[in-house]
């Protein structure tokens, strides 16, 4: 389990859950690396501003990773973390690799207005 601030998903049954039962989702897989680390503070951050979004992360070693590490959206990626956003259980967005507080909150802006 990673040490942060932010709800776990540990299962595919607790990721098809959170997408099922909220319309926007930030999941952000990772590990608790130099890359991954300032993205899971920055969601930790945002969480309070963004009440609309469900913002999770997930340990990029895990069974259940394998749903996201396997997205199309994701087949290029080759840093960590891999940070998915869905709306309405669709991907609308991914980035890869060290994400600055400004870069994650246009994307947000632009994606869940």
């Amino acid at each position: 389990m990673l040490n942060t601030n932010l709800k776990h998903l540990e299962t595919e049954e607790e990721t098809q859950k959170v997408l099922k039962e909220n319309e926007k989702v930030m999941i952000c897989c990772g590990r608790m690396g130099p890359m991954c680390i300032p993205v899971y503070g920055i969601m930790e951050e945002l969480e309070q501003h963004y009440p609309h979004v469900a913002f999770r992360d997930m340990d990029f070693d895990i069974e259940a990773a394998f749903f996201i590490r396997n997205l199309p959206e994701c087949s290029g990626f080759m840093g960590l973390p891999f940070t998915v956003y869905f709306k309405n259980g669709k991907v609308i967005a991914a980035t890869t690799s060290i994400q600055s507080k400004s870069q994650i909150t246009q994307l947000l802006d632009r994606i869940f207005k």
